[in-house]
């Protein structure tokens, strides 16, 4: 039996899958004993609020980036349905990285103008734009058609590595996603460099969620596999579209009201 803080998984046929998951395992447990060690060494209150707000919003980002059905949705939809579900996995785990550098670049960028952003009139310009943004990202979502995005599948399944890879540079050739972390980063106020901490856990939680939604959606693919088909692809972007432009909007009238929204507490 593995030891609490130990991450362990079956090797065999899909060793290479496996160490994949064992790394990201790995770098969660690390992440949290630093975090445990932290609040052991009397973090002040204050600092342990905004560490679970982090987590949240990291959360958050990290669903909002992956979830749009874009050329590496609909290719994990039809290699969970066409290969299996690991395979599909696989394809969205490596998404997941390639959102968590470019979320890390964009990070970077935004930190060297963090005291510009600070200024109370600024700040409230920077989430009014940040929302807007998103709020036309989730008009584009909705009514875009990811059933163009379709394309034929090898039936040669490949090793999970290989679609591992393949879902990473699918994800990393569109660096516009930057944008889109841009306008997040800004509606939630998601770049604090004076605080270490929180701020890597923010990161941290970003791949969480993103690793949450390809776990959850080749899950849910897998088990409805025989009654899926092209719409309900449609429907999933149509469904993730409404919830960005709810959500945005909710942000909007928290920000003209003058006030914050009621995240990690």
């Amino acid at each position: 039996m593995p030891k609490v803080g130990e991450c362990s998984f079956p090797t065999g046929k899909k060793k290479g899958f496996y160490f994949i998951l064992r790394s990201v395992c790995t770098i969660f447990v690390t992440a949290m004993q630093i975090l445990e060690t932290s609040l052991q060494n009397f973090i002040p209150w204050q600092q342990t609020i905004g560490v679970m707000e982090m987590i949240v919003k990291g959360t958050i980002i990290g669903i909002v980036a992956s979830a749009p059905m874009g050329p590496v949705g609909v290719l994990c939809i039809q290699r969970t349905l066409n290969k299996g579900r690991w395979y599909g996995l696989a394809t969205g785990i490596g998404a997941a990285l390639s959102d968590i550098i470019y979320a890390l670049i964009t990070g970077y960028g935004m930190s060297f103008v963090v005291q510009f952003i600070e200024d109370p009139g600024t700040l409230f310009w920077v989430k009014l734009i940040g929302s807007v943004l998103l709020f036309l990202f989730g008009i584009y979502t909705f009514r875009s058609n990811p059933v163009q995005s379709i394309r034929p599948v090898s039936h040669n399944k490949g090793t999970l590595v290989h679609n591992f890879v393949t879902g990473f540079f699918v994800t990393f050739s569109n660096p516009l996603i930057i944008f889109l972390f841009v306008a997040m980063f800004g509606q939630f106020t998601f770049v604090v460099p004076e605080n270490p901490l929180p701020q890597i856990m923010g990161y941290l939680f970003v791949i969480v969620g993103a690793l949450l939604w390809w776990f959850v959606l080749t899950l849910l693919v897998d088990k409805v596999r025989n009654k899926f088909n092209v719409r309900g692809i449609w429907v999933i972007n149509r469904v993730i579209g409404v919830i960005v432009m709810l959500v945005s909007a909710i942000v909007i009238a928290y920000t003209l009201t003058g006030h914050s929204m009621p995240i990690g507490y």
